[in-house]
């Protein structure tokens, strides 16, 4: 099935742009014929054929709906819990924020994007007949006012109960997420994960192989909207400038925290960064044909390497960064927003090294909920 639930032999553009070595459900051949009789679109259609016993037990759900992106990861614990095996995964970015910043409101073009993906999200969640889920929304609708009649829209058109998690709930199951990549000499690590909406930050101490949050804070600033404040798809160096100043005095009252009673700013052994925007620039930093998650999970970058490739971004227009196979259409006045934060929190906390993180709250809910049903689930 493609990204629209749709039958077809190659694989979906979200399998190719997550890289996810995934499980297949069998291939429905007359899901367009009875979706068309059935009077709906084959992306709303929830597939009924009979399932395979290995199909059925085990599967879990993350659903992660953000300001930019609506993000859908299934998978089933690992032998000896070492980890889990994913066997199914969705992304499109649908914008649900677009405009909330100035409106304070989802408008109804976001909201029916947001929707078309979430019947995707529901129809896999059923075909794999998952048994444990847990469907979260963060800053788009925190920050709007019709955000709870969204949610219930969302629950009496689809079926799907998504819930409206708070900033350290999001936080903390960012840093879950991307916790199997702390380096193994680390003692503490600065976790950062820049969204579409809001920015979230973790100081991580850790000892013996575990961590233990010492602060975080989350910015209200993510590339949406950033871009929107300042503007995305021309960007001069003044208005970079501007980005960065506005993301250092949302920042300076979590630094003073963690500065307090010391000698100065602390330094990380290591940032770790779980978003869109430190894949995308190690993405082009790696020079990739095109965007591999293989290649990019678990990644090394280096200061000088973000800025080069920012200084990149920074000389192209909108259509060159369009062109560019790890930026796209989609995502090219955004990424110019996204650099200025990454930026920003380098000079604030200029470790030497970066580890990228392909992975994030998905993977943090689907950890949590293995843990509590008695699976130690951990992401490799």
């Amino acid at each position: 099935m493609d990204a629209n639930g749709k039958s077809g032999g190659k694989p979906d553009r979200s399998r190719r742009r997550h890289g996810w070595p995934l499980r297949r459900p069998p291939r429905q051949r007359n899901e367009e014929a009875a979706s068309a009789a059935a009077g709906v679109e084959p992306s709303a259609a929830v597939q009924e054929q009979p399932r395979p016993a290995a199909v059925r037990d085990g599967v879990y759900g993350a659903l992660d709906l953000g300001t930019n992106n609506c993000r859908l990861l299934l998978a089933r614990p690992a032998g000896n819990a070492a980890g889990f095996e994913v066997v199914d995964a969705y992304s499109r970015i649908v914008r649900l924020g677009e405009g909330v910043l100035a409106t304070g409101q989802l408008s109804e073009d976001a909201i029916d994007r947001t929707i078309k993906a979430l019947r995707v999200c529901a129809n896999k969640l059923k075909w794999w007949n998952v048994g444990r889920a847990r469907l979260i929304a963060t800053e788009a609708c925190r920050m709007a006012s019709n955000g709870e009649s969204f949610i219930r829209r969302v629950r009496d058109e689809i079926g799907l109960e998504l819930e409206i998690i708070d900033r350290e709930t999001e936080a903390n199951l960012a840093a879950a997420g991307a916790s199997p990549l702390i380096c193994g000499e680390a003692r503490s690590v600065l976790v950062f994960d820049i969204g579409g909406g809001s920015t979230e930050i973790l100081w991580l101490n850790v000892e013996e192989g575990r961590y233990r949050v010492g602060d975080w804070t989350s910015l209200p600033a993510g590339v949406v909207t950033v871009a929107e404040r300042f503007g995305g798809k021309t960007v001069s160096a003044d208005n970079f400038a501007a980005m960065r100043e506005h993301v250092n005095s949302l920042a300076r009252p979590f630094v003073e925290r963690l500065i307090d009673g010391g000698s100065g700013i602390p330094v990380p052994d290591h940032l770790l960064g779980t978003s869109g925007t430190v894949t995308t620039v190690c993405g082009i930093h790696l020079n990739l044909r095109r965007y591999d998650r293989a290649r990019v999970d678990g990644s090394w970058i280096t200061g000088t390497d973000v800025s080069r490739v920012t200084n990149d971004l920074l000389s192209m227009s909108y259509e060159q960064r369009a062109a560019s196979p790890c930026v796209g259409p989609e995502r090219a006045d955004l990424v110019l927003a996204g650099c200025a934060i990454l930026e920003e929190i380098r000079a604030i906390w200029p470790a030497e090294r970066i580890r990228v993180a392909d992975r994030g709250l998905r993977e943090g809910i689907l950890t949590s909920l293995m843990i509590e049903d008695g699976h130690h689930g951990r992401t490799a």
